[in-house]
């Protein structure tokens, strides 16, 4: 007797707790789904249920490429039905609303992590581009000549002098130049041409060089309208070493980078500052 009413007792009980377990999430169908979504949102305290509602949405929402779960959108029930996955079943409510806690927190962590790696590598170029541009002007152009010149024919050829100093500590073979000759009042230059002198032994560093170039008297340099006194303004464009290869010529920011690199900073700092974290 006391054995048989132990055994109703165990019996009983196994019955509450099972008529008391919390209901989960069934996504083995779109019926299943629908019906148990709203059993598990009616078992929730009222102050749940939103956030409850907002975790549905995340969840169903991350099968999505391209779906913004951070700023989620509310979904009805057929749609969470319809787009249900298994992050959500067999959850209870507490169980949906920490998951998707969860899920946004990874999601934040990785979009951060990814916002840290570009503004990492643009501030990288944006010192790289600084360090060569620092570089190029210990290489000086001390003075920039044009004028026509007679040959021993009596013809005019242009000529081109150029005095330079190698204030870098590399031997330079090379030096890529852009010419552009104005004069005032007129507003297309006479003369807008990138040219190139190849250094014979090469120019060391701290040594300075005059040179006379001949440029081509058949192209724009032989104008013979250019007149005397015209404005002659010449800029070093690239470098190159004692091999060959081009020296310093990383690129500085587009805009458009530049702009990327301010707003990452406004949110996340220098990268150096957080080199000692």
């Amino acid at each position: 007797m006391w054995s048989l009413f132990r055994l109703s007792a165990l019996s009983l009980s196994v019955v509450v707790l099972a008529g008391c377990s919390e209901p989960r999430v069934d996504t083995s169908s779109m019926p299943a789904a629908v019906v148990s979504v709203e059993k598990v949102r009616e078992s929730l305290p009222t102050y749940k249920r939103d956030e409850f509602d907002q975790a549905l949405t995340i969840m169903a929402m991350s099968s999505f490429d391209g779906i913004d779960i951070l700023n989620p959108q509310p979904l009805n029930a057929a749609e969470i039905a319809e787009s249900a996955n298994a992050h959500m079943h067999g959850l209870t409510g507490d169980e949906v609303i920490e998951k998707a806690n969860e899920m946004l927190r990874n999601r934040r962590a990785r979009e951060r992590q990814q916002a840290l790696n570009i503004l990492s590598r643009l501030e990288e170029k944006q010192a790289r581009a600084e360090h060569d541009r620092e570089q190029r002007e210990r290489v000086t152009l001390d003075s920039a000549e044009f004028y026509m010149s007679t040959s021993p024919y009596g013809a005019l050829e242009p000529v081109i002098e150029l005095a330079v100093t190698n204030g870098s500590d590399e031997r330079l073979s090379q030096l890529s130049l852009s010419g552009v000759i104005t004069t005032p009042g007129r507003e297309a230059p006479w003369v807008d041409e990138a040219f190139y002198y190849v250094i014979p032994d090469g120019l060391a560093p701290g040594e300075s060089a005059e040179w006379r170039l001949a440029p081509n008297r058949f192209g724009p340099w032989g104008n013979r309208d250019i007149p005397d006194g015209a404005q002659f303004d010449v800029t070093i464009e690239a470098i190159h070493d004692e091999e060959g290869n081009p020296l310093w010529d990383a690129p500085a920011l587009s805009e458009r980078q530049i702009e990327r690199l301010e707003a990452l900073r406004d949110e996340y700092g220098v990268m150096d500052d957080r080199s000692s974290e």
